[in-house]
This record gives structure tokens, C-alpha cells and sequence, in this order.
């Protein structure tokens, strides 16, 4: 296994240009002022920005002297297309994109009938160091800013509301802190983002609360953080093994804060909420899909008000990790339940488009230097209520 350095303080770079998304509005009703022009001006660029509007001839409703100056200023270019691969006849997009200085995150966009789900990033690469995951052998290259975490979701709605997605023009409806990075270990802007997903237009994107998870590996003194803060989103833990002795390994920031302790901060989490978190737990053969451990995963959430949602691996070529055969996926489903844990298995997309978060970003590290090649790497984040087990075929 490849042993890398916990990071938990980002590399000092170059932050992105002042961006509206990065403002409050006091904030950005003050910098339009500076510019000259009437504070209202700011609500009016967040109207634009939220609706993915970038282009300003398509600004009417501002001066026309006045559009490309408050877009520089305000609207600068953060997101570059390098390209986008699609996989599940048209259903799944999922977008390379280049930031200022040239690093690389993705973004995934998934629809389900009645239903359209982003899974975004959060740093360029990561510093936790998980073996299994492209994202994690990346290392970390910089904290994302809000505005660039933000950019990836608006992107999705608009992309939604222009019928980019096969099944023609719809809405967004749920987005998903599961792709590149540990979104606590950036909390501020991570709190920044969220506070825009559930801001009303035309200052945010209106989603519900139920509608936005935050994942994260067990940071936490930051799911304490975010249980006092008050903010009712899904949170999803990923454990991907229920003993300490594999999860040191599997998941490195077990050693600073164990699995009980995890588990403790997410009950909490729990209680104050009254939400039901949901537990991330990676398949992979013979290494943590064995029964026993099954059944002390069982043992450890029965009675909690935790949801399993199991992840056949989705490997990368070359790698040493592989998915759980069925037979075992179906095991391990059924000890589970028969500790009354509700358990699902996820839907699992885009595997041939390289559908872990990572692959595209590790593809172009020829022209992304500080991007290393991964080992190997975790599958595409949920949409739906993950698949029965036994639902699906054998084939």
C-alpha cells in the first residue's frame, strides 16, 4: 500500500480573483458601489451568476458601459472546460475542469428519472491519504475557494436547465460533497458553499437541506463544528472499515481520531438534527468484505440512526484493489440487516468514463505537474436511494 503524509494544512498558493460568490452581499453590494455604480447592481450580477450566466451581452438588465467592467471585477472566469465524458446513454456527465493556476478538480452530473444530483469537489486533490482512492494518492495541492466550489454547482443547474443532460431541460436538485478532497478540512468555504445552495434566488440556488450531503473521512472536531452550527444537511461518514487495526490503513486519519470516536461526533451529529447519517463503507475483496467484519460493523451501528450505503469498488485499471464479489456483497448485506441496520448498495456510474473522482485529473497530469498518478480510486457518488441488493441481475 502506498503510505503518504496526512496534509491538513493546504500548500500556500495563489488564491483565484475576488468573485461575487466569495462576497457577502453587503460585500459585494459595497465593491459595485466602489465601481461607481449603484449598490443594486450586485443583486443583480447574483441573479446572472446563479443562473449560470456568464456571457454579458446576455446581461440586459445592466448598462451596457457597465457590464464588462462589473464582470471583471466581480464575475471573473474560475472554471475552464478541458473536457467532458459522458457514460450511461447521456445520464452521466462528468467534467475536467482547469482552475487559474492550472490544477485540476472534476465534477460529476447524474440523472435519475425526476431527479438530477451534482457531485462536486472541494480541494484540488486531497491530503488524507487514503491507499485506495486516485484522490487520496494525488496528495493535496490547495484548498478550493467558495467561489470555485460554488462555480461547479451553478455550472450543473444551468447545464440541467439548457437540457445539456439526455431527457431534455430540468432542475437540479441534489449536490453531494463526495468528489475530490475532504470537504472539512476546508470548512470555511465548505460552510460558504452551503450557506449559497440553500440561499433563495437570486442570491443561491434554493436547495433544500435534505437535498445537500457533506461527506467527510471523520474530521471531528469539524462534524462538532458543523452539529453547533445548526445546519440540518446529510452528513455521510466514510468508514470503510468498523476495527481500528484495518482502518488505520484504509482511512490514515484514524489514527488521529478513531472509529468510536467518529461514530460518537456522528450520533451527535444525529441527535441535534434528528437526521439519519449515512455510513460509506467501500467493498473490496478480501480486505474488508469478510462476515466478521460484517457483523462488527452491525454491532457497532445497531441501534443508531445510521443508514450503511455500501460501494462495490470501482478500480482503476493495474490496480491492486478490486470489488467485492457478488456473493459477498449479498453476505455482508445480509448480516447487516440481520443486526437491524438499514443497508443499501449504491449505484455505482460512469466506470467507463474513468468514474472515480481523480482518474481524469491523474489522465492529465502532463499538463497539471504536482498531480500525481493514482493506485487506484472510489466510485461515483449516490443519486438515487442506493439499489437493493438482490434487485439486480447476477450478471
Amino acid at each position: 500500500m502506498t503510505a503518504l503524509p496526512l496534509v491538513f494544512d493546504a500548500p500556500r498558493r495563489g488564491m483565484p480573483p475576488r468573485h461575487l460568490a466569495d462576497l457577502t452581499r453587503e460585500e459585494a453590494r459595497a465593491a459595485v458601489a466602489e465601481l461607481g455604480q449603484p449598490a443594486f447592481r450586485a443583486d443583480q450580477l447574483a441573479r446572472h451568476f446563479y443562473r449560470g450566466v456568464t456571457d454579458p451581452a446576455l446581461m440586459t438588465d445592466v448598462p451596457a458601459d457597465a457590464r464588462e467592467a462589473l464582470r471583471e471585477a466581480l464575475l471573473p472566469g474560475l472554471l475552464t472546460v478541458v473536457r467532458h465524458q459522458t457514460a450511461d446513454n447521456g445520464r452521466t456527465r462528468k467534467t475536467l475542469w482547469r482552475l487559474h493556476d492550472g490544477a485540476l478538480v472534476e465534477s460529476v452530473l447524474m440523472r435519475y428519472p425526476g431527479r438530477a444530483t451534482v457531485c462536486i469537489s472541494s480541494q484540488a486533490g486531497c491530503g488524507m491519504a487514503c491507499p485506495f482512492c486516485a484522490t487520496g494518492q494525488q496528495g493535496l495541492t490547495r484548498n478550493l475557494s467558495a467561489a470555485e466550489i460554488i462555480g461547479q454547482a451553478v455550472a450543473a443547474a444551468a447545464a440541467m436547465a439548457a437540457g445539456e443532460i439526455d431527457g431534455g431541460p430540468g432542475r437540479l436538485s441534489n449536490v453531494v460533497f463526495m468528489g475530490m478532497g475532504e470537504p472539512l478540512a476546508n470548512y470555511a468555504r465548505v460552510r460558504k458553499t452551503l450557506d449559497a445552495l440553500l440561499t433563495p434566488a437570486p442570491h443561491g440556488l434554493g436547495l433544500g437541506q435534505r437535498s445537500v450531503t457533506v461527506s467527510t473521512v471523520g474530521l471531528v472536531p469539524a462534524i462538532r463544528r458543523l452539529t453547533e452550527e445548526g445546519r440540518n444537511v446529510t452528513l455521510a461518514v466514510s468508514l470503510h472499515a468498523p476495527d481500528d487495526e484495518l482502518r488505520n490503513t484504509l482511512v490514515p486519519i484514524n489514527t488521529r481520531w478513531n472509529v468510536g470516536e467518529v461514530i460518537d461526533a456522528a450520533d451527535a451529529y444525529a441527535r441535534k438534527t434528528g437526521r439519519r447519517y449515512s455510513i460509506e463503507y467501500a467493498l473490496i475483496r478480501d480486505v474488508n468484505d469478510q462476515p466478521f467484519r460484517a457483523d462488527l460493523l452491525g454491532k457497532l451501528l445497531a441501534g443508531k440512526l445510521a443508514h450503511v450505503n455500501l460501494i462495490p469498488l470501482n478500480p482503476t485499471p493495474g490496480s491492486q484493489w478490486d470489488a467485492s464479489p457478488l456473493p459477498a456483497q449479498r453476505e455482508f448485506v445480509a448480516r447487516l440487516r440481520a443486526a437491524g441496520v438499514a443497508t443499501t448498495v449504491r449505484d455505482t456510474r460512469g466506470q467507463d468514463i474513468d468514474g472515480a473522482c481523480g482518474q481524469l485529473a491523474a489522465a492529465d497530469s502532463v499538463s497539471a505537474p504536482s498531480l500525481a498518478s493514482p493506485s487506484a480510486a472510489l466510485p461515483v457518488p449516490p443519486v438515487e436511494p442506493p439499489t437493493e441488493l438482490g434487485a439486480e441481475g447476477d450478471e
